[in-house]
């Protein structure tokens, strides 16, 4: 599983970063850092038709894009 690390970056860079990564295939993990791009990254991937999962990992987010 490929994994995609946008902690530190600001929206809509996580974003971004995902979308281009999903584009080599999936599944796929980003990291993220915080709650916006959490839920901005999981409606984009949802919207894009992709079933996403994510759990807490200390202070930073693992999403799981299918």
């Amino acid at each position: 599983m490929k994994t995609i690390d946008t902690r530190g970056y600001s929206c809509p860079e996580p974003v971004i970063m995902t979308k281009n990564a999903i584009a080599g295939g999936t599944p796929l993990k980003v990291l993220v850092d915080n709650e916006t791009p959490l839920q901005n990254v999981t409606r984009f991937a949802v919207n894009a038709g992709y079933k996403v999962s994510h759990k807490a990992v200390g202070d930073d987010y693992e999403i799981t894009i299918e």
